[in-house]
């Protein structure tokens, strides 16, 4: 919250305008910029000016601080650490700015979004059209198999618990969202093995790596997750949700893979298993960059 604090020097009464931020260490840091010819008594017409340049002020503070903060490792150098903490700073500003009703709908159109496109690249032959249906209407569409009506009704039950920041990356939790993901499906929810030892060690290493950029840290999970292949079906759905609850547990917007990019995502999977990493890093880059650009900003564009 910005707020306008005075001081006095020399005798002058001098007002700045104050905010304070929570770095990534978890300590506080107050940002202020002096207000020029500032008066309590009288509207202050270049108040607006004053916020933007403190805006300004700290968003470059922040990504300088990220960029310091997250190990600089293969394609996450210092330029697109920078790039990616705009891009959460850009969607803080977004989502700070829509009316409680706005902030649903674009939560909501996300979710038809995501639900079609991720249920499409496991083979669901359901349209965005009957997508949007079923989610709207929650009721099933005549000659279309059951089946896929409920994974496309779970896999809204499962977005909102995403966006609703109840989920963690722990094993209780992904438990919990991998039987909301195949409720009423005939799949048995759980491990395939048990126990899974090394799906354990994959959660261990993701805590244990705060240091790695979460999107970075997403992808690699992302790839040892389906390359562990810890459940009987709907591993590739569950990776596809855990990345965006990585994202939005550290506050970065989430991301959407494309039913069009399904070989190129399939192909990035392949190489993260011989050992090459940065073809699924920067194809989670890229749809992190494009969500943001084609979805987000595009929703605010349409409101004006």
């Amino acid at each position: 919250m910005v707020f306008i604090s005075s001081k006095t020097i020399k005798g002058k009464k001098r007002y700045y305008l104050e905010r304070s931020i929570r770095l990534l260490t978890g300590e506080v840091k107050k940002f202020s910029i002096y207000l020029k010819d500032y008066d309590a008594k009288r509207k202050y017409k270049e108040i607006n000016h004053y916020k933007r340049l403190l805006n300004d002020n700290i968003s470059k503070e922040l990504t300088e601080f990220a960029a310091r903060y997250y190990k600089k490792i293969n394609i996450f150098n210092e330029e697109l650490l920078k790039r990616l903490e705009e891009i959460k700073l850009g969607y803080k500003e977004i989502t700070k700015k829509l009316s409680k009703k706005q902030l649903q709908d674009i939560i909501d159109r996300f979710t038809v979004n995501f639900t079609y496109e991720s249920n499409a690249i496991e083979g669901n032959s359901l349209t965005l059209k009957d997508v949007t249906f079923v989610l709207h209407e929650k009721k099933a569409i005549k000659g279309k198999d059951l089946r896929e009506i409920y994974e496309t009704l779970n896999t809204r039950e499962a977005i909102e618990l995403v966006f609703s920041n109840k989920l963690r990356v722990n094993e209780k939790d992904i438990i919990k969202l991998h039987k909301i993901l195949v409720k009423n499906t005939g799949i048995s929810f759980g491990y395939k093995k048990l126990p899974n030892f090394l799906f354990k060690k994959l959660i261990e290493w993701y805590h244990e790596n705060k240091y790695v950029h979460p999107l970075q840290r997403a992808a690699i999970f992302h790839g040892r997750f389906e390359k562990i292949h810890p459940f009987e079906d709907g591993n590739g759905r569950i990776g596809r949700l855990l990345i965006n609850i990585m994202l939005l547990n550290n506050r970065y917007p989430p991301l959407i893979i494309r039913k069009s990019q399904r070989l190129s995502y399939f192909s990035c999977l392949e190489a993260f298993d011989k050992g090459y990493e940065d073809k699924l890093n920067r194809f989670l880059v890229e749809k992190y960059k494009k969500t943001y650009e084609k979805f987000f900003k595009v929703y605010v564009k349409y409101l004006k």
